[in-house]
């Protein structure tokens, strides 16, 4: 583990082992800035002694890698989790405020194109993931001197990972060319029959089902299955049960094209030393050196120090909604009254995602109820207690949008020189 060390005036300076941090402590020459990850702030001038660190930074659509390395030790590793949840929650609004307008605007004409997007907008689920990899980077420059960055961000041929042969005209062509709509293709993909009976039903009538919500899955050709009107009934009311599983999903694979020159661009804007490398060059590293396949080992290959002395302890982060504004549920109750979905902001002194002590265990708070009661959990979804008592919980760290977790990295198989950084 390292402490992480601020000069005088905030800025950042290499880091300390934890005894010589205790012992500044201690003389009152350095106050606490930070729990996670460990910071302090020297009381008196210093000489700011700084070597060369370079970030890696291994972007992703659902976690992202990192790792500040110098030539022979890493100083900081972490993967943060980010949020999948902004389609759904989009989707849902979007349902509820059609729902709304249809109930109270009924003598209103739709209206279109009645909005501009300005340039450069990206849709709020792809802005938010690329706004967390920035708000990481520009944390870890807070607590160390980093002077170049290293960021790999990968780009897929999504025609070439479904057609290996395709080449030249046929990229332009598609394989719905000649189709009037998604329809017309699906139902000529399926031959025409319906994917569950096959035709025993005797019913021609064919639909286009969903084989995942529409809001959350969309109209992909993936997403879509034929079925006959017959099996289309049973399926929805429950009388036949049939595991539908949707084709690939690119939605990952999308996210990465539209990222990838968003991100280092603006990262160039904000730091001067970026530069871009490229994911079989990280693989062909990892490969040559032995190591695991991990995020942060990743971000540790794209550093261009993959034989520097691992950290004995790396950072998990999980990137979480900062408010929800959402007033009703959807489930709509008997007599058509919605149920409410404001619960209290502040229960017994605690609020959602504060970081609590409970029974020697820190975790943090995933559900409140009115009374008291806490729904205790770890990032990865393991349950410290259901209901655990406000008494019996003490605060560590209040919430906020990026939860942090300490955990402990696997012991060395091999012993590395090291030099204090």
């Amino acid at each position: 583990m390292l402490v992480y060390v601020l000069n005088k005036y905030g800025k950042p300076l290499m880091p300390c082992k934890p005894s010589k941090a205790r012992k500044l402590l201690k003389q009152n020459k350095a106050k606490v800035v930070s729990r996670e990850p460990f910071t302090i702030q020297l009381l008196y001038g210093s000489s700011g002694y700084k070597q060369d660190i370079t970030l890696g930074v291994d972007a992703g659509s659902k976690m992202i890698g990192l790792s500040a390395t110098t030539d022979k030790q890493e100083l900081f590793a972490a993967e943060v989790e980010l949020r999948n949840d902004i389609v759904k929650l989009l989707s849902e609004r979007r349902e509820l405020r059609r729902s709304r307008r249809n109930r109270k605007t009924r003598y209103r004409k739709a209206r279109f194109l009645n909005r501009k997007k300005p340039k450069g907008w990206l849709p709020p689920s792809i802005e938010n993931k690329i706004q967390t990899h920035l708000n990481v980077i520009s944390k870890l420059h807070k607590i160390l001197p980093i002077t170049k960055i290293v960021i790999e961000t990968a780009s897929f041929d999504i025609q070439k990972i479904k057609n290996p042969d395709i080449e030249g005209k046929q990229y332009q062509q598609g394989e719905r060319m000649g189709f009037w709509n998604i329809r017309e293709y699906v139902l000529w993909r399926d031959n025409h029959e319906c994917q569950i009976c096959h035709g025993k039903s005797g019913d021609k009538i064919l639909n286009v089902h969903h084989i995942e919500s529409r809001k959350t899955g969309g109209n992909s050709p993936d997403n879509l299955i034929t079925l006959c009107e017959t099996c289309h009934h049973k399926y929805h009311n429950g009388e036949i049960k049939v595991k539908l599983k949707r084709g690939q999903s690119f939605r990952d694979a999308a996210f990465m094209g539209i990222m990838r020159w968003t991100v280092y661009n603006r990262l160039k804007e904000m730091y001067p030393n970026v530069q871009m490398t490229y994911g079989y060059i990280t693989k062909s590293t990892r490969i040559e050196h032995g190591l695991e396949k991990a995020h942060r080992i990743d971000a540790r290959c794209i550093s261009g120090n993959p034989d520097a002395k691992p950290i004995d302890c790396w950072y998990y982060i999980k990137k979480v909604r900062c408010h929800n504004r959402k007033l009703y549920k959807c489930t709509i109750h008997k007599g058509g009254k919605r149920q409410s979905n404001q619960a209290p902001y502040v229960v017994k002194g605690f609020r959602l995602f504060d970081k609590v002590l409970y029974q020697g265990e820190e975790c943090f708070i995933f559900g409140r109820r009115s009374s008291g009661g806490f729904d205790l959990r770890k990032l990865d979804g393991t349950t410290v207690s259901k209901w655990a008592n406000y008494k019996q919980i003490k605060l560590v760290k209040m919430a906020n949008s990026l939860l942090i977790e300490r955990r402990q990295a696997a012991p060395l198989m091999t012993e590395v020189t090291s030099v204090r950084g």
